[in-house]
C-alpha cells in the first residue's frame, strides 16, 4: 500500500490509490495477453512487447545503448535474456529464449 504524505487529503488518496490499483490490473492483464501471443506466434511479437514483458519480469535492463536490451537473471548462462529490435520486431529465437527464462523464474518461485 503507498504511504500516505501527511499534507495530502485522504480523498485525494483514496482516487490515487485506486487510479494505481487500476493501472496494475491494466499491466498485469496487458503482459498476460502478450505472454499468450509469444506462446502461439513467437514470430508475430513486437519488440515493445516482448520488452514490456521482460521487463515485468526482470526488471529494467541492464544495458540498454545499443539495438539490444539485455536483462538480469537470477542464474548464469542460458536461458539468456537479450533482445533485439529488429525493424520493430522481436526476434522469434528471442522470443522462445524469453519464454524458457520465463518458465525457470517461475519454476524457481
Amino acid at each position: 500500500m503507498l504511504r500516505v504524505p501527511h499534507d495530502l487529503p485522504k480523498n485525494r488518496y483514496q482516487a490515487l490509490d485506486e487510479w494505481c490499483h487500476y493501472w496494475h490490473h491494466f499491466f498485469v492483464a496487458a503482459v498476460a495477453k502478450i505472454l499468450d501471443q509469444m506462446r502461439r506466434e513467437p514470430a508475430n511479437i513486437r519488440f515493445v512487447d516482448l520488452a514490456k514483458v521482460c521487463a515485468s519480469f526482470f526488471g529494467k535492463p541492464r544495458h540498454s545503448g545499443t539495438s539490444h536490451l539485455i536483462f538480469k537473471t537470477p542464474w548464469p548462462g542460458d536461458p539468456r535474456v537479450n533482445i533485439q529490435d529488429a525493424k520493430g520486431k522481436a526476434k522469434p529465437y528471442q522470443v522462445r529464449q524469453v519464454l524458457l527464462a520465463i518458465d525457470r523464474l517461475e519454476r524457481q518461485q
